[in-house]
């Protein structure tokens, strides 16, 4: 079975995303890029799935805020697959029941930080 292809791999076709990764520390942020790159490329499950994957994992690490902390690059993934903020907050009241409320409180703070932000940058009220 093919893998996914470069431009659909979440990860290796996202160059705003390695250069943030090597920013954090070049040579681990290529060792991420690549490992990443790999498993993203899997064929099995979609790359949206795959991105709530991620932001699921970031809730029950609490790995929501803080420098080189992966949620908002996880969010932004799920968003260009597709995804929507609503179904982002949907995927973090579940979560609420499986990681705990503490820990999705701090994400949902931050989520609510990454959508002002986004709505800025594109020039949208709040």
């Amino acid at each position: 079975m093919a893998g996914v292809s470069l431009r659909e791999n979440a990860v290796l076709g996202d160059p705003q995303l390695q250069e943030g990764l090597k920013s954090i520390n070049p040579r681990w942020g290529e060792m991420c890029i690549r490992v990443a790159g790999e498993v993203w490329g899997l064929p099995l499950i979609d790359q949206r799935t795959k991105a709530f994957i991620t932001i699921a994992v970031d809730v029950a690490n609490a790995n929501e805020s803080g420098p080189g902390t992966p949620f908002e690059a996880h969010v932004n993934m799920a968003l260009k697959q597709g995804a929507t903020y609503a179904e982002i907050e949907e995927l973090l009241l579940f979560m609420s029941a499986y990681a705990g409320f503490n820990k999705t409180a701090g994400a949902f703070g931050r989520l609510n930080e990454i959508q002002a932000k986004q709505t800025a940058a594109s020039g949208g009220g709040a």
